[in-house]
């Protein structure tokens, strides 16, 4: 539920985040509080337009905008992380050689992206990681699914950058998964995608 009080150029927007029907799917009835934001006009106009573009409630897109702000953005200056478009990094990639791609992986991708994680999460197992991960593909523009059948799961990430930019991937997530948590899977890697296979 939400509610507005409309000034010149401005609206006090009330965020009602008491569970109901619309958010038990994505908040699993967590608990929830109600709080008024003083909100210029015209950002609450935009954001009016694309929670319709998108299909969803007004108060489910701030929603979502806050919990991406908390899990991700503010974290983006203290770990180092800077912006690179998606060309940008085809470029760079798709002109490495295989044991160069394995190189960065081997010798400073995998640190980098476990101490990232680590720092987000401040402790990290299987589960934590994984979260931690889906949310690092979805904020970097790639579409993500996440397939249960019984015990196993299956993750795939489109890209639609390079088969080096998969195996960078692949041969961090190889090391993560074998050396920490101790467990193997099965990663299948493309020019535009790849898939994680695991028993859980």
């Amino acid at each position: 539920m939400y509610s507005f009080i409309s000034g010149n150029n401005f609206i006090i927007f009330n965020l009602n985040w008491l569970p109901n029907t619309e958010y038990d799917s994505v908040y699993n009835n967590k608990r929830t509080t109600t709080m008024t934001f003083r909100i210029d006009k015209s950002i609450m106009d935009k954001l009016r337009v694309e929670a319709n573009n998108r299909g969803i409630s007004l108060n489910m897109l701030v929603n979502q905008i806050i919990k991406n702000f908390v899990e991700w953005y503010m974290f983006e200056p203290k770990i180092g992380m800077i912006p690179l478009s998606k060309p940008v990094v085809i470029e760079l990639f798709r002109n490495l050689k295989e044991e160069e791609v394995l190189h960065i992986a081997t010798g400073i991708g995998k640190n980098a992206i476990y101490d990232i994680a680590l720092f987000m999460k401040t402790r990290i197992d299987m589960d934590l990681f994984l979260e931690w991960f889906e949310s690092r593909m979805k904020n970097s523009s790639m579409h993500i699914s996440h397939i249960v059948n019984g015990h196993t799961h299956t993750y795939t990430m489109k890209h639609d950058i390079c088969l080096n930019w998969s195996l960078y991937y692949k041969t961090i997530l190889d090391l993560i998964f074998y050396e920490i948590f101790k467990k193997s899977v099965d990663i299948n890697i493309s020019e535009g995608s790849f898939t994680i296979t695991f028993e859980k």
